[in-house]
C-alpha cells in the first residue's frame, strides 16, 4: 500500500527528535517512496517481500521473464535501493547472520559517535521456509524448525550481549515480539501452545505472540502479564518514551502503554481490538472473551460466515471449542462497541484504496 508523506512511521517521529535510526528488516514495501529509508530510516538491509520467495530459483520451470528473480537489497536515506545477492535457498540460510552483523555494526557506529539510535531488527526466521544456518543444522535433534529457533535465539543473544558489553543497558529499550502466530506450512509448522489456530485467522493461536520488553532501571524484571497489548501500541508507546510528539491531526490506532510497562498501573490501557482477516471482520476480542462472526481455524480452512456469532471464554476455553453465547449475550455490548468504534474511524478517515500510487495525500475535511 502507498506510504505517502502524510503517513508517519516510528522512524519519522524519531528523526524529529534528532536521533539516529537504522533498520535491518525482512519485509517492507518495494514501491517507490515506500522502502524504509523513505520512511525516516537512515539505512536498510533486507528483502522487499516475504521470505517465501527464496525457493523460486530452485523451482522447476521458474522463469525470470515472468517473475523477477528475488534479491536482497540495501539502501541509504535519499538513495534508491540497490540489489545485492540473489535471495535463494542458500542465502535464506545465511541472511540472519548478516542481519545481526549489520544491526550490531549500525549500533556500534552510533555509540562511538555518542549518538542515540533506533534499530528495527526483524529476523526472517522462523518464517517458512524455516531453514537454519549450516552451523545450526541438526543442532537440537528436533528438526529444522527447532534448529532455526535456536539460531534466532543465538542472534538475539548476540545483540543483547553487545548492548551489555557497551554498558548501555540502562539507556536502551529492547522489545522482542512477533507479527503473528504459527504458520500452517508443513514441514515447518509452528506450535501455539494451548491456543488453537494458525496465522491469517482470528484464532488465539494466530493473535497471541511473545512480547518481551526490557529497560533495566525503568521496567522491573520478571513481570508476567496476561493483559492485552496490540502491536500497533508499540508505535505510540515507544515514540512517547523516546520523547516524540504523537500527531494529533489524525486517528492513531495505537494506545500509549508506557504507564503499564513502567509499572505505574497494573492494567493495560487496551481492553480489546477488532480482528480482521484481509478487509473482513472475523472477530472481536474483549478482555478474556472472543466473539466470532466468521469461523476459520486454520489458514487453509474455508472461512464460514456465521448466522449467529460464537462466543468463547478464553480463560476456561483457550482452544475456543465451546460456544457460550447463549448464557453471555451481555458480552455483545462491549465487543460490538469496539467493532462499531473502529468502523466509525474508517468512515472518518477511509483506508487508502489498494493500488493507489505514491505520493498519496489524503483529503482533509474543512475545519
Amino acid at each position: 500500500m502507498p506510504d505517502g508523506s502524510e503517513s508517519d512511521c516510528l522512524g519519522d517521529l524519531v528523526v524529529r527528535i534528532s536521533r539516529k535510526r537504522g533498520q535491518n528488516q525482512r519485509v517492507g514495501s518495494g514501491t517507490p517512496g515506500g522502502v524504509t529509508t523513505d520512511q525516516g530510516f537512515d539505512e536498510w538491509y533486507g528483502i522487499p517481500n516475504s521470505t517465501s520467495v527464496s525457493p523460486w530459483t530452485s523451482s522447476v520451470g521458474f522463469d525470470p521473464q515472468v517473475a523477477p528473480t528475488p534479491h536482497i537489497l540495501e539502501s541509504r536515506r535519499g538513495e534508491k535501493p540497490r540489489k545485492l545477492e540473489v535471495y535463494d535457498l542458500k542465502m535464506r540460510r545465511l541472511i540472519e547472520t548478516e542481519i545481526t552483523r549489520r544491526a550490531i555494526d549500525f549500533m556500534e557506529r552510533n555509540v562511538r559517535a555518542g549518538k542515540p539510535f533506533y534499530a528495527y531488527v526483524p529476523f526472517t526466521l522462523v518464517h517458512y521456509p524455516t531453514l537454519p544456518h549450516p552451523d545450526f543444522a541438526g543442532k537440537t535433534g528436533y528438526g529444522e524448525f527447532a534448529d532455526a529457533l535456536a539460531e534466532m535465539d543465538h542472534h538475539v543473544g548476540q545483540i543483547l550481549d553487545w548492548i551489555h558489553q557497551q554498558g548501555i543497558e540502562q539507556k536502551t529499550i529492547v522489545v522482542f515480539t512477533s507479527d503473528n502466530g504459527p504458520e500452517e506450512m508443513l514441514p515447518w509448522r509452528g506450535w501455539a501452545g494451548p491456543w488453537s489456530g494458525s496465522y491469517f485467522t482470528a484464532m488465539e493461536g494466530s493473535l497471541r505472540v511473545p512480547f518481551i520488553i526490557r529497560w533495566p532501571g525503568k521496567i522491573a524484571a520478571g513481570q508476567v502479564s496476561n493483559e492485552i497489548v496490540h502491536e500497533v501500541d508499540t508505535f505510540t508507546t515507544l515514540a512517547r518514551l523516546a520523547g516524540a510528539e504523537i500527531p494529533q491531526d489524525r486517528i492513531i490506532d495505537g494506545v500509549d502503554q508506557a504507564a503499564f510497562f513502567l509499572g505505574k498501573q497494573p492494567k493495560s490501557n487496551r481492553e480489546g481490538f477488532p480482528c480482521y482477516v484481509g478487509d473482513t471482520l472475523h472477530a472481536v476480542k474483549w478482555r478474556n472473551w472472543k466473539l466470532h462472526f466468521v469461523w476459520q481455524e486454520y489458514f487453509y480452512d474455508p472461512p464460514q460466515r456465521l448466522t449467529n456469532p460464537r462466543l468463547h471464554n478464553l480463560i476456561e476455553d483457550p482452544k475456543e471449542r465451546n460456544n457460550v453465547a447463549a448464557m453471555n449475550t451481555w458480552v455483545y455490548h462491549p465487543a460490538m462497541k469496539i467493532a462499531d468504534d473502529f468502523q466509525a474511524s474508517l468512515k472518518k478517515e477511509p483506508p487508502i484504496p489498494a493500488g493507489t500510487p505514491d505520493p498519496y495525500e489524503p483529503s482533509r475535511p474543512n475545519p
